[in-house]
């Protein structure tokens, strides 16, 4: 997928889940039919333009409520099956803000590999078992896409909620700051290291019916795959790494393409993994 393609698709993924314009001019929420409808990405329920809701929104209600969340679940997996992580790549406006902030001039590093299974962690503790056990939705009450999308703007709209302001709303300004701060060194922080909806995509990179295949036999293992790619790593090494956003941006490379699960090697690649030397 081409560089403009996929920031048109990014500019798609914010405004079609976000265009209850009439939110912003009451202001008021979005109460018809189509709030009961999960987007495949990160969406605050709660921002006075939003049409559709969050699924780790709707994950947390269930474990609030007690029920099983079938119905979130049912939804996600379909995504997964069939594309594993990559509306996290084409769609998720918060992602596209983590890209353009790292293209400012800053000291940039590189996250350990280690901190891939924090999400993991937060998917457990703050989506599925803390909501569970204090009956209140606490990724939602922190997380920086709702702060940026609800809690900045009712702020902004509605005197009555500035009134109600108390140290929780300035916590989550400062994990909002945070990341806004880090994108600019790191690519996209807030993807690789807390993401719940992340990590529950990622589960399906191995098996998704849309798959990376790599050529050996014209890759020069020159590394630009990895400068290209918005979570650093190097999909020529793993095709199906969890972190692979499946943006295809490093399908510019001849020796990587987009294929299908049923046809993982287009290119005659031997059925075990070449061994690449870790000092390449």
């Amino acid at each position: 997928m081409g560089y403009l393609k996929r920031r048109i698709f990014q500019g798609i993924g914010a405004l079609l889940p976000n265009a209850y314009v009439q939110g912003f001019l009451s202001p008021s929420l979005y109460q018809g039919s189509l709030k009961s409808v999960c987007t495949p990405l990160l969406n605050c329920y709660a921002c006075p333009s939003a049409l559709l809701s969050c699924p780790i929104g709707t994950l947390q209600h269930f474990m609030v409520t007690g029920n099983a969340p079938f119905y979130a679940v049912g939804t996600l997996s379909v995504i997964g099956a069939g594309v594993g992580r990559m509306t996290c790549g084409t769609l998720c406006p918060f992602g596209t803000l983590q890209d353009l902030l790292y293209k400012f001039r800053s000291w940039k590093v590189s996250l350990p590999v280690w901190v891939r299974y924090l999400r993991y962690a937060v998917l457990v503790t703050l989506v599925f078992a803390i909501p569970y056990v204090t009956r209140e939705s606490w990724f939602s009450k922190l997380c920086p896409v709702g702060t940026l999308t609800a809690g900045l703007p009712w702020v902004a709209l509605n005197p009555g909620i500035r009134s109600m302001i108390r140290s929780l709303f300035w916590v989550k300004i400062a994990i909002l700051l945070f990341f806004l701060t880090t994108s600019t060194m790191v690519k996209r922080p807030f993807c690789r290291a807390v993401c719940p909806l992340g990590a529950i995509f990622s589960f399906f990179n191995k098996s998704s019916f849309l798959q990376l295949a790599w050529d050996p036999d014209t890759c020069t293992r020159c590394g630009k795959c990895q400068k290209i790619c918005p979570v650093d790593i190097r999909p020529d090494r793993n095709r199906t790494d969890p972190e692979c956003l499946r943006c295809l941006d490093c399908t510019r490379c001849p020796s990587l393409t987009a294929t299908t699960v049923f046809h993982r090697r287009p290119f005659g690649e031997p059925s075990v993994p070449a061994i690449i030397p870790d000092s390449v």
